[in-house]
C-alpha cells in the first residue's frame, strides 16, 4: 500500500526532510509541562522561556540534535527524606523544538526557577544563480550529466 503525502507532486523536489520534520512534530508528545513562551526581541531575536522551578542548572541540558532544540530536566530523589506530604514531586521533561534553517542557539541561562534560550535568525542569502547548459554528444540522452550511470 502506497502512502499519500503531503509532498507527492512531481514539482516538489528534495521535500523529504522536510516532511520527516513535520512527521516527527506531529508525533511529539502532548505533555505541556514545562510551560513556555517564546517572545520576539529584536528584529532576528527570539526568546524561549521554559518555567523549570525546583531544577538546578546541573539537573538541565540543552542540545541541539538534527535541527532539534532538545531541553531536557532530571531531579534526583535525595535518600533519606521523609514525606509527611509529598505535593512537589521530582519529575524529568524533555520539550523538543524543531529549528527552522537559519536559526541558531546563541546562548541559555538560568534565572529564578526560569530556563531562557536565546535564539538569533540569520540573514537569508538572497542570492541568484545560473546553471550552464551544455549539450550532450552521444546516443543515449538519458545519461546523468555528470557522466555517470545510474546502477540499476
Amino acid at each position: 500500500m502506497s502512502r499519500l503525502t503531503l509532498f507527492n507532486s512531481p514539482l516538489l523536489l528534495g521535500f523529504d526532510q522536510f516532511e520527516r520534520t513535520l512527521e516527527r512534530v506531529s508525533k511529539a508528545t502532548a505533555d505541556g509541562y514545562p510551560p513556555y513562551n517564546i517572545e520576539q526581541v529584536g528584529e532576528d531575536s527570539l526568546r524561549l522561556t521554559l518555567a523549570v522551578a525546583g531544577f538546578a542548572m546541573d539537573d538541565l541540558s540543552v542540545q541541539i540534535e538534527d535541527n532539534q532544540l532538545v531541553i531536557r530536566g532530571k531531579q534526583q530523589e535525595e535518600a533519606g527524606r521523609v514525606y509527611l506530604h509529598r505535593g512537589i514531586a521530582a519529575r524529568q521533561f524533555q520539550r523538543s523544538f524543531v529549528l527552522a534553517d537559519g536559526i541558531e542557539v546563541t546562548g541559555a541561562a538560568l534565572e529564578s526557577g526560569l530556563l531562557h534560550i536565546d535564539l538569533r535568525r540569520r540573514a537569508a542569502d538572497g542570492q541568484v544563480r545560473s546553471i550552464a547548459i551544455r549539450t550532450q554528444s552521444g546516443a543515449d540522452n538519458r545519461a546523468p550529466i555528470n557522466g555517470e550511470r545510474s546502477k540499476s
